[in-house]
């Protein structure tokens, strides 16, 4: 485990919290899912390409479908931080955001160490997540959930991505959170502590909005997120989910895969 202290289904292959939709159309079409009753689990991973231990946890984070039950219902985020940028790679997928995002969860969780690869379940840290992994998403996935989600998104003639998100929740302070992640990235690394290698990494979130403020327990976010020429549109994922702001738990979750543009 390396550590710093810096300068946030069904099987995987289907649909997060229980619906999937791929799409394979012109820029009419649109997906639209709704969450389910009980929590889907959401799986937030900080990580770096400059973190030496970070690559099997980015490979678990890949292979969900051999680790977890297979009616699991998760939500996976691999979110890279910048704080290993100074000792020699430059992560191209990492966010400062990302690093607040992490320290706000740690400081949630009543901890004091920031590290990578770092696993939070539900907004839980998971230390355990080698072996510990399937037994955090079953007590989410058994847990009513506490908020109600829609995603609703389409490709637009300017070829970005119109999404339309809205939550409920009588859960209070709440937020919604918004994130587009990609599927299929590898990088080769040339410098620092994993030069030489070819890294690769799913679920990795490319644009992320929030916190959102629900208002009178609820809040609908729309945009029209722009999508650089460099991203794979049919490997691209709108994931969603609401949280307490004051214990950071995560109240309902959900995504909905390959919004693809053609």
């Amino acid at each position: 485990m390396s550590t710093t202290t810096p300068p946030l289904i069904r099987r995987l292959g289907l649909v997060v919290a229980g619906a999937a939709l791929a799409w394979h159309v012109d820029s009419a079409a649109a997906c639209q899912v709704e969450s389910g009753p009980t929590r889907a689990a959401l799986i937030e991973l900080y990580t770096s390409e400059g973190c030496s231990s970070c690559p099997p946890a980015d490979q678990q984070l890949s292979q969900l479908p051999r680790s977890l039950d297979a009616r699991a219902d998760v939500v996976p985020l691999s979110l890279h931080v910048d704080y290993w940028d100074s000792i020699g790679w430059k992560d191209p997928f990492a966010q400062r955001r990302f690093n607040d995002r992490q320290s706000l969860l740690v400081d949630l969780n009543h901890q004091r160490t920031v590290y990578t690869p770092q696993f939070f379940v539900g907004g839980r840290e998971l230390r355990s997540w080698r072996g510990g992994l399937q037994e955090s998403v079953r007590q989410v996935n058994g847990t009513p959930a506490a908020a109600d989600i829609r995603i609703e998104a389409r490709p637009t003639a300017s070829g970005s991505l119109a999404v339309t998100a809205s939550a409920r929740s009588a859960a209070a302070p709440a937020a919604l959170y918004v994130a587009l992640t990609e599927n299929g990235l590898s990088s080769r690394v040339t410098r620092g502590e994993n030069g030489g290698s070819t890294l690769a990494h799913d679920h990795v979130v490319r644009a992320f909005y929030g916190p959102i403020a629900l208002t009178s327990g609820q809040v609908t976010f729309a945009r029209d997120i722009p999508l650089p020429a460099d991203w794979n549109r049919q490997h691209l994922e709108v994931a969603t989910f609401v949280a307490n702001d004051r214990t950071g738990e995560v109240l309902q979750a959900l995504a909905a895969r390959e919004c693809a543009v053609r």
